[in-house]
């Protein structure tokens, strides 16, 4: 396993950029709230302790990571961001559903980082136990959603500095 005693949530702060100037969204599914509301504090969390003030952060939540995709397209033709995280959580279950919602998501959030110019960051666990998912929204593996905080700093500050 990739993160088997590896905790993702570490970082050095100086290596980060400036986050002067940048805007962030957020955009989180509702399905497995008890995961994803992990992943976004880690992500918030990240995003304050990274100097970007709390006006310069929309959080806007849909459904299903499903709806990930228009709800992060929605967010770069309204909101002015700089970048957009997209926050999910798909558990493996007894069906192809899952492959079909990953497929889905994963293509469409590639799609928007083809078409716009605001690069969109994939924090979407896609794990085969609710276990899994546990460890990487804050438990022994970190949380995924700082992670991805720090991705879109940096994806922000090259959006901005190119």
């Amino acid at each position: 396993m990739a993160t088997e005693n590896k905790n993702l949530s570490q970082y050095d702060k100086n290596t980060i950029p400036n986050t002067k100037g940048l805007r962030f969204g957020i955009v989180v599914s509702e399905w497995n709230d008890n995961i994803t509301s992990g992943l976004y504090n880690g992500a918030l969390q990240a995003l304050l302790e990274n100097n970007v003030p709390q006006e310069d952060i929309v959080t806007w939540y849909v459904p299903g990571s499903f709806e990930l995709v228009y709800g992060s397209k929605k967010m770069i033709q309204t909101q002015n961001v700089d970048a957009v995280i997209a926050i999910g959580s798909v558990i493996q279950g007894e069906t192809k559903h899952f492959d079909f919602v990953c497929e889905a998501v994963s293509q469409g959030i590639k799609d928007l980082n083809v078409q716009t110019d605001v690069p969109v960051v994939f924090c979407v666990l896609t794990d085969n136990t609710m276990q899994q998912a546990i460890d990487r929204s804050g438990g022994k593996h970190g949380n995924k959603g700082t992670e991805a905080a720090i991705v879109a700093i940096r994806m922000a500050y090259l959006k901005t500095s190119v």
